[in-house]
């Protein structure tokens, strides 16, 4: 990396040292450096990546569904015989159900694609820079610092929409830099695809890049205004074309031979976007999913159950504190100072600057999804800040590519070593936060940071002419060292991260956590254990719902419920409302059709005995001795529950309550 470095950057101010127009030709070395990076980065990402099982059952089960059948392949159907989608467009679904589809279901078959997409990740990132900056030791970086952020390392080997999402916005970037070059419609058109497709993947967060790229070619594109605005005109189209004939599919396709639409409240796929998964998270209306709401004169205990949000208070240190911080912050205090430090040494540039672009691309990326996240006041997971990745890496490479060519001036220096400390105290941060784990890296890191950026500040010092090529060799060294010491916390993170088996719905990174004690941990793990449908995968059951003949083997309230029922029985399973069970999918009038259509054999719902401390006050209520109260029925359909409860009569499997529906109704 530093040899390629050195041999590829100019130096000099933007007045004395034009950039070259075209690439040259990759040396050896560097063919080499993209290889290593490439291969390290699938190794590394495809090791034993079925440690993760079936990561989060709910994607999984949909994968299951879409590997058996088409239609539930085309829609994300939660179940092969289409009841219901996931919460989310079908592009990943798309990809794993059909990896699926041709090597049989399987973690692996799932996960491996997740994986490939890193490497595309990685490359994508690693072009873009290139072109951006004609240096491909400047790629190198950008691709490197990628890989080595946690989050990525997490997601890119689990099996939400996520690592998609991030692929096509990564091609969006990179289809933007590209066009940039020579105002070139056709990759600007491209990079609308790309987005189109990310807002398949994941609706409107993967249009939030869109600002970032749409401003950046409105004021560098190497056109007149005119041409450019008709450009992005020709891009936007290009985005609704590729995005809009499935919105289209959902509308034409008559609702009674397709799956309810999940996340919305009328079974159209724009109510989602505009609601449960769009607006809904910026204005706080969107249910809070992750607990379980309690029956009327009872209360959870304040700080006994964890929250479905874990991302922090809305505002902007979020992404720098608790679990976003170890996910994503490592690189993004250097990444907001390489923006600036970029937009001030290219300030006299022409407006057509290539790297000057790039930066836009890349600054205006960080902000603008960064102020969203921090805005966010509903539903949300650190893991999303997994889209903020290539902006950091590739900001943090621009930046120091425009150190590294200004080297020998004072300008570069105190900006190289400002990016070093940066980098290294930041790190240094962020592992004081987990002081019990490798306690000697961070001062290690912040140590070597603290010597470099001090060795390259003393560089400043004049010296004789016939020192002055030595001194410049030394810059490079100390530049190199302290960029790479800057990346060593986030990198060991990353390395911590892959070994670890990663499954439910909102994993973290890092080195493995201590087990939970006591009464609190008790009660969470029980309580994780229904969200995750843990508590449904008796033996038992799981048989009874494998002897099942009918069209659907069981209903449950839930998705992540159907979902791991139909993982462990290779069954169809309903799930009554959805993700949350917040969809008005069924209807109880609906329930009781499929019900006297002999489409349902089982209705099964679990029944839980609350603390007496839960009630309101604290106080048991005064009940007779020999009366104890009847547990509580955890259901989001109480209407369904009640109607089932009246006319059928339970067995019971440990904690679950068994409605056999196949007998006509008392």
């Amino acid at each position: 990396m530093a040899a390629t470095l050195i041999a590829t950057a100019p130096t000099g101010s933007v007045a004395s040292s034009p950039s070259p127009t075209a690439l040259p030709p990759a040396r050896p070395v560097e063919r080499a450096g993209l290889v290593v990076l490439l291969l390290g980065t699938a190794i590394a990402y495809l090791w034993h990546i079925t440690v993760n099982g079936m990561g989060n059952n709910f994607y999984a089960g949909a994968t299951w569904a879409g590997s058996r059948d088409w239609k539930a392949l085309l829609f994300g159907s939660l179940d092969p015989s289409n009841f219901i989608t996931v919460d989310k467009p079908p592009v990943s679904q798309w990809v794993m159900g059909l990896s699926g589809q041709l090597f049989g279901f399987s973690s692996a078959s799932m996960l491996v694609p997740q994986a490939l997409m890193a490497v595309g990740a990685v490359g994508l990132t690693y072009a873009a820079v290139t072109r951006a900056t004609l240096s491909r030791g400047a790629g190198l970086l950008a691709g490197l610092a990628l890989a080595a952020t946690p989050v990525v390392a997490l997601m890119f080997r689990f099996n939400n929409p996520d690592a998609v999402l991030v692929l096509l916005m990564t091609a969006g970037g990179y289809c933007t830099i590209r066009a940039l070059e020579r105002a070139d419609r056709r990759w600007l058109m491209l990079a609308g695809v790309a987005l189109g497709f990310a807002f398949l993947a994941k609706l409107l967060e993967g249009l939030m890049v869109l600002p970032a790229l749409g401003v950046t070619y409105l004021i560098v594109a190497p056109t007149s205004l005119r041409n450019r605005l008709w450009h992005l005109v020709g891009a936007a189209a290009a985005l609704v074309v590729s995005a809009g004939w499935y919105v289209l599919l959902t509308i034409l396709w008559p609702e009674s031979s397709r799956p309810y639409l999940a996340g919305s409240t009328d079974n159209s796929f724009m109510d989602s976007v505009l609601g449960y998964n769009g607006f809904g998270r910026f204005l706080g209306n969107t249910p809070a999913t992750g607990q379980i709401a309690l029956p009327s004169g009872y209360q959870t205990p304040p700080g006994l159950l964890q929250s479905f949000n874990d991302f922090g208070s809305p505002g902007l240190g979020r992404l720098f504190v608790g679990e976003s911080g170890f996910e994503i912050s490592w690189l993004v205090p250097a990444a907001l100072l390489s923006f600036v430090v970029v937009l001030v040494s290219r300030w006299s540039a022409p407006r057509t600057d290539q790297i000057r672009g790039a930066a836009l691309v890349f600054g205006l990326w960080l902000i603008t999804m960064g102020g969203a996240f921090s805005a966010m006041k509903a539903i949300e997971h650190s893991y999303y800040t997994l889209t903020l990745a290539p902006a950091a890496a590739g900001m943090v490479a621009v930046g120091v590519h425009e150190l590294w060519r200004r080297r020998d001036e004072l300008f570069g220096k105190l900006g190289a070593a400002a990016l070093i400390l940066v980098m290294g105290l930041w790190a240094l941060v962020v592992l004081q936060r987990n002081s019990d784990w490798l306690p000697w890296l961070r001062w290690t890191v912040a140590v070597v940071a603290v010597v470099a950026a001090l060795g390259v500040l003393a560089t400043a010092i004049p010296v004789p002419s016939a020192w002055r090529t030595a001194r410049t060799r030394v810059t490079a060294i100390l530049l190199v060292i302290g960029v790479l010491a800057g990346l060593g916390g986030s990198t060991a993170y990353a390395a911590a991260t892959l070994p670890q088996a990663h499954t439910g719905r909102s994993p973290v990174v890092g080195p493995a956590k201590p087990v939970e004690t006591g009464i609190a941990a008790l009660i969470h793990r029980q309580t994780q254990n229904f969200a995750d449908g843990g508590a449904f995968t008796n033996p038992q059951l799981v048989t009874m719902l494998m002897s099942s003949t009918t069209r659907w083997s069981a209903a449950v309230d839930r998705g992540s419920i159907a979902a791991a029922l139909e993982l462990a029985s290779r069954t169809p399973v309903i799930a009554i409302g959805g993700f949350a069970a917040e969809d008005p999918a069924p209807t109880l009038e609906e329930f009781q059709h499929i019900v006297a259509d002999h489409e349902l054999t089982y209705y099964l719902v679990q029944e839980m005995q609350l603390p007496a401390s839960w009630k309101v006050g604290g106080q048991p209520a005064p009940t007779s001795p020999s009366t104890p109260e009847k547990p509580w029925q955890v259901t989001g359909k109480p209407d369904i529950a009640t109607w089932v409860s009246h006319h059928y009569t339970a067995t019971h499997i440990g904690n679950i309550a068994v409605y056999d529906l196949t007998p006509h109704p008392n």
